[in-house]
C-alpha cells in the first residue's frame, strides 16, 4: 500500500540534543534511540470515516518524533498499519450500504490527503491488514502449534496465561482491563474461554462478512495479532518506539506485545511505549462513536490553512488531553501571520538562540508549546523594526527551523 509524498527537511546548523520521551510502561522520561539506526511503529487508521482532529494530533506528535531523529542525523525505519478490516469498517459500510472496500479505499485516500496537506512525514512502509493476511494467518499457525493459542468453535482465542508479562506495558489491574477490554472491543464475557481477557486471533466466518480461507478455516484476523505481525517482520523484536493514541494503551498495545513476545519468546516487543493524549470537544473525546467530529478535510474545504490547523494542534503538549475550543485556530491563525510576516524581512535577530531553544524543548517531552513562543519571541522583536544587532541570516535561518523542526510551511 502507498503512503503519501515525502517532502524534503531542511538542514540545520550544528547538534541536536539527545530526544526525551514519556515512556508509558516505566512511567518515567528516558532517553529514545540513542543509536544511529531507530525503528518505529505508530498504529494508523481503521478507515470507516474521515480523519479527526483526534487522529491528526496523534500523528502530528510522532511526526515530530521522526523529525527530531532526523535532525540528529538517525536513520530512521518508520512503519504504520492501516486496520483496512475490522468490525468498525464492517458496520459502517453495512449501515450507510456501501461496499466495505470501496468504503475504505476512499478513506485512505482522504487519510493520505489530509496527512499531506498537514505536511506529516509519511512511515517508509505502511501496510494495509488486508495485505498482509497471509503472514499474519502463518502467525496463528505457529501459535496454535507452540501451545500459545486455542480453538473456540470456529474462531481462535491467544490465553493471556501465555504471556508471562502480560500487563507490564499498560500498568493497570485487571479489573480495569476487564472494563476496558469490553469498551475496546474485546468480549471478556464470552462463555469457553480460558480467560475473559483472552483475545481475538482469527475471527471464523460469520454470515455477511468477508473471509479468508486456509488451514485455520474461513475467516479474519483479529485487530492485535495484525500490529504484532506487521511490526515483527518489518522491524524485528524489540524495535525502539511503539507508538499510538493513549487509548490504544490497553487492550491494543498490550495484546500485540503479549502475542509477538508469545511468537519470539522473548521480550519487549518495544523498548517505548509513547501515547498522545485525545481531543476533545464540548467535554468529551473526540470519536466518530459519539459523532463530535471536527474533520480536517472539511476545515481544508473550508480553505482554512492547514498550517494554522497544524499549529492550534501544537498549541497543548501532546501527552496532555486538551479542547479543541473557539479560540484554538484563531489565534495560530494569528501566530502564523506573525511568523510569515518576520521571516519575510530583510533582517532580523540572530537566530541561533531560536534554534537551541526549539531543539531543546521538543527534545524534553515534545514541549511544543515552549518551542511555539520562542518563535514567538523572535518574530515579537523582528517585527518590532530595525535593531542593531539584525542579521540578513536571521529570517532564512528561522523559517528553516519552523519547516524541519516544526514542520510549518510559512
Amino acid at each position: 500500500m502507498d503512503a503519501w509524498p515525502r517532502l524534503p527537511i531542511p538542514e540545520l546548523p550544528g547538534d541536536a540534543p539527545p530526544l526525551h520521551l514519556y515512556d508509558t510502561a516505566t512511567r518515567s522520561l528516558k532517553a529514545i534511540a540513542p543509536g544511529h539506526r531507530v525503528r518505529m511503529y505508530v498504529c494508523g487508521i481503521t478507515p470507516y470515516d474521515a480523519t479527526h482532529l483526534g487522529h491528526a494530533a496523534t500523528y502530528l506528535a510522532f511526526d515530530l518524533v521522526q523529525r527530531m531523529w532526523r535532525d540528529a542525523g538517525r536513520a530512521v525505519h518508520y512503519v504504520q498499519n492501516v486496520t483496512d478490516v475490522d468490525d468498525p469498517l464492517l458496520e459502517r459500510a453495512a449501515h450507510v450500504g456501501e461496499n466495505w472496500m470501496a468504503l475504505a479505499e476512499r478513506e485512505i485516500g482522504l487519510f493520505r490527503e489530509d496527512m499531506t496537506a498537514l505536511r506529516v512525514l509519511p512511515p517508509d512502509e505502511y501496510v494495509g491488514a488486508v495485505e498482509a493476511i497471509p503472514e499474519i494467518t502463518e502467525a496463528i499457525e505457529r501459535l496454535l502449534r507452540d501451545g500459545k493459542a486455542y480453538r473456540l468453535e470456529s474462531d481462535v482465542y491467544f490465553p493471556v496465561a501465555a504471556a508471562p508479562g502480560f500487563g507490564s506495558e499498560s500498568n493497570y489491574d485487571r479489573a480495569r482491563m476487564l472494563a476496558l477490554f469490553g469498551e475496546r472491543g474485546g468480549d471478556p464475557e464470552r462463555p469457553g474461554k480460558k480467560d475473559p481477557l483472552d483475545s481475538l486471533l482469527w475471527r471464523g466466518r460469520r454470515p455477511g462478512e468477508p473471509y479468508w480461507d486456509g488451514p485455520l478455516g474461513k475467516g479474519r484476523p483479529g485487530w492485535h495479532i495484525e500490529c504484532s505481525v506487521i511490526a515483527l517482520n518489518r522491524l524485528g523484536m524489540g524495535f525502539d518506539l511503539q507508538g499510538g493514541g493513549s487509548d490504544l494503551i490497553f487492550p491494543h498495545h498490550e495484546h500485540s506485545a503479549a502475542h509477538a513476545e508469545a511468537l519470539t519468546g522473548t521480550a519487549p516487543f518495544a523498548r517505548s511505549y509513547v501515547h498522545a493524549g485525545m481531543i476533545g470537544l464540548d467535554g468529551e473525546k473526540m470519536s466518530k462513536s459519539r459523532g463530535n467530529l471536527v474533520l480536517v478535510s472539511k476545515l481544508r474545504a473550508a480553505n482554512v490553512d492547514p498550517m494554522a490547523v497544524r499549529l492550534a494542534l501544537l498549541d497543548g503538549h501532546y501527552r496532555a488531553d486538551r479542547e479543541w475550543t473557539g479560540g484554538r485556530l484563531p489565534g495560530a491563525e494569528i501566530r502564523i501571520a506573525r511568523w510569515r510576516a518576520a521571516v519575510a524581512l530583510a533582517t532580523g535577530p540572530p537566530a541561533n538562540p531560536v534554534l537551541n531553544a526549539v531543539r531543546t524543548s521538543l527534545s524534553r517531552d515534545l514541549d511544543t508549546a515552549a518551542a511555539l513562543a520562542a518563535v514567538d519571541r523572535w518574530a515579537d522583536s523582528a517585527l518590532e523594526g530595525p535593531q542593531a544587532d539584525a542579521y540578513p541570516d536571521g529570517p532564512r535561518l528561522v523559517h528553516r527551523i519552523v519547516d524541519a523542526l516544526l514542520g510549518v510551511a510559512l
